[in-house]
């Protein structure tokens, strides 16, 4: 495309991830003129790393997605573990049917999937530049009329602009849209593909062809921090990853790097077995917004809306990122498609739709049902070290064979709790996790 027209679109779409290729794909399906541009060399470029999809999301845009789209392995079985150092203690789910189809969940590896479905968004209609960064919103007073991007003469100019650039963006922050982001709202994930053929994965997973597992960890290999270690399964390969809040490994006294947490996680007796073996092919490391409801800022104005992560989209409990990405991107789609049907202006009083449509969906219900689950885990480092310990120790206690009785055991077990915590804090502990969650 010649940067140097001054042809005009219905929207421009910053960002080839899943909230920006659902924004764009929507849009062009729908008969508008799109243009969307990414700073990579193609949508995935940037993407390493594995992750996980949710079919509902995708599916109410692209219903046949499964016909064609790059997927690894439809999820069979959920783990969570809680580790202490030496072991962990966990739960399993696995029904059958989850092995039927329609797949609720799936393993993808990014730079596929994204390079996927951005085809997608060609076909319906968009036109897309690469290698391509936008430097800064166009505007007129408060009002977005386009982008300047880093090429010669390379105005371009559109009705909206939908921001789909991550949460690390500059756009928004230069333009005044909203400030800073702050280390104690983000986390930094590191994560490794591990090269590993499918028939270990299948054997040491107990799984079939095409279905999988995933494995979420918590407890002490954060070293206090707050977050959790992943472990799932694609089709020759594994993902694994660990990610904590960036304030936390500032002020962490160990000053542990992100990629030595990583190596940490993968050397525990309840991991290492499972990925023995693996030929590391891809790292990446990246930023996740992970504030929560109330660090979501002002996500439209006047000619411009922001989705995925640079809306700091993120499900504090399932972290169901591109499930949230992907719905956002199509909200705000569909706001702009109803606003051109209706022949009104992109102002603010027509793009608050779009915010209306998103407290209305799951999105905006789940983030305030877990809205104040960030604060008590920030400020209750105890379940990621004291808890994990003690439920450790305990499950060794109760399962140990050494002539004691079940009785006295028990009372072992919970005189081990009330010495490490004291009743009170077992009481206040309780009780913010039922703040957390309620």
């Amino acid at each position: 495309m010649n940067l140097t027209t001054r042809e005009k679109f219905d929207a421009i779409v910053v960002g080839a991830g899943p909230s920006g290729n659902s924004a764009a794909f929507t849009m062009a399906k729908a008969g508008l003129k799109v243009l969307q541009i990414e700073r990579g060399e193609y949508p995935g470029s940037k993407n390493v790393q594995g992750a996980i999809l949710y079919a509902d999301a995708l599916e109410r845009i692209i219903p046949d997605f499964r016909d064609d789209a790059p997927l690894e392995r439809h999820i069979v079985e959920q783990r969570i573990w809680m580790l202490d150092d030496k072991s962990f203690v966990g739960t399993h789910y696995r029904s059958d049917d989850c092995d039927k189809p329609p797949y609720n969940r799936y393993t993808i590896i990014r730079a596929q999937f994204d390079k996927w479905f951005s085809a997608k968004v060609r076909e319906a209609g968009a036109m897309l530049i690469c290698e391509t960064t936008v430097e800064e919103l166009l505007m007129d007073g408060d009002r977005c009329i386009g982008v300047r991007c880093d090429r010669k003469g390379g105005e371009v100019y559109a009705d909206v602009v939908v921001l789909a650039d991550g949460v690390n963006s500059t756009l928004a922050r230069k333009a005044g849209l909203h400030g800073e982001i702050s280390a104690k709202n983000v986390a930094l994930a590191v994560k490794e593909i591990l090269f590993m053929p499918e028939e270990v994965i299948q054997q040491r997973f107990n799984v079939g062809e095409e279905s999988g597992v995933v494995i979420e960890m918590m407890g002490t290999v954060t070293e206090g921090m707050v977050g959790t270690g992943f472990l799932y399964t694609n089709k020759e390969s594994l993902t694994i990853g660990v990610g904590c809040m960036l304030s936390d490994f500032k002020s962490n006294p160990r000053r542990t790097a992100p990629y030595t947490l990583l190596e940490n996680v993968k050397k525990h007796p309840g991991i290492a077995p499972l990925i023995a073996g693996g030929e590391m092919k891809e790292y990446c490391a990246h930023l996740i917004p992970e504030g929560g409801f109330h660090a979501v800022p002002k996500v439209y104005g006047h000619g411009w809306m922001i989705v995925g992560d640079s809306g700091g989209f993120v499900n504090a409990a399932h972290r169901e990122g591109s499930n949230l990405a992907m719905t956002t991107g199509r909200l705000a789609a569909e706001t702009v498609i109803a606003a051109k049907g209706a022949g009104k202006p992109m102002n603010a009083k027509t793009l608050a739709a779009y915010k209306a449509a998103l407290d209305d969906s799951f999105v905006m219900k789940d983030l305030h049902k877990y809205r104040d689950m960030p604060q008590v885990l920030h400020s209750s480092p105890q379940f990621f070290t004291t808890y994990p310990s003690l439920v450790n120790r305990a499950a060794q206690t109760f399962f140990t064979v050494d002539g004691v009785d079940k009785k006295t055991k028990e009372k072992k077990i919970l005189g081990s709790f009330r010495s490490a915590r004291r009743l009170g804090g077992l009481v206040g502990d309780a009780f913010r996790m039922w703040r957390a969650f309620r």
